[in-house]
């Protein structure tokens, strides 16, 4: 059973936390995490992307030429799409490009994402992370007394905008809630911060599965 040291807001240890053995201490699968790293870019695609046919673009009802005796290549209308400002040819129209994976598989994904941070110390639990006002300055400070200086993602249990609004502005930090965690975001951040009580919601989530 993984044990992390449990830090406050100063950097200093002040408990001992055993973690969940099924959900943080499993052996990552890689193959897992690539295909929910996929699905999960794959579904933000927006797919509004659109280019106009020969039969959308304006004008071209006249044929430009008779169809012998000119010597030009026969034509029926200057909006086919070898003609400059016609219409383009099997060009890209709106789709969806989502798709879903398997649940099992998301879970399985998620547990190793978790269980690599763990594996390369770059897991660190909070015991509790609170701000009474909007200070950019503050979570600044936090970050620097936990020793993190590179992309960072924060999870919490509850949302909390003074939490959110101050590490707004601080490049390479994000802060995210328990039930919107993916994979991505873990593995895309080289240092995971989760709040005590977050551990608790997911280890509840998912000790049945």
């Amino acid at each position: 059973m993984p044990t992390v040291d449990v830090f406050d807001m100063n950097g200093k240890v002040v408990s001992k936390m055993e973690l969940s053995e099924t959900i943080f201490g499993i052996k990552p699968n890689k193959v897992v995490m690539h295909m929910a790293v996929v699905n999960y870019l794959a579904n933000q695609r927006q797919g509004t992307q659109s280019t106009l046919t020969r039969s959308e673009v304006r004008g071209g009802g006249k044929k430009p030429w008779r169809q012998k005796g000119t010597g030009h290549a026969r034509q029926g209308s200057i909006r086919a799409p070898q003609w400059r400002h016609g219409g383009v040819a099997l060009g890209p129209k709106p789709r969806d490009y989502s798709y879903s994976i398997n649940k099992k598989v998301k879970r399985l994904a998620l547990k190793s994402a978790l269980s690599s941070k763990i594996i390369s110390s770059n897991f660190i639990v909070l015991d509790k992370l609170s701000f009474e006002e909007y200070k950019t300055k503050q979570m600044i400070e936090v970050l620097s007394k936990l020793g993190v200086d590179k992309k960072t993602l924060i999870v919490m249990s509850e949302p909390d905008n003074k939490i959110k609004k101050s590490a707004a502005n601080i490049p390479g930090v994000t802060t995210t809630l328990v039930n919107t965690i993916n994979v991505y975001d873990i593995l895309n951040h080289e240092k995971l911060i989760i709040v005590k009580d977050a551990i608790n919601k997911i280890e509840e989530t998912y000790k049945q599965i």
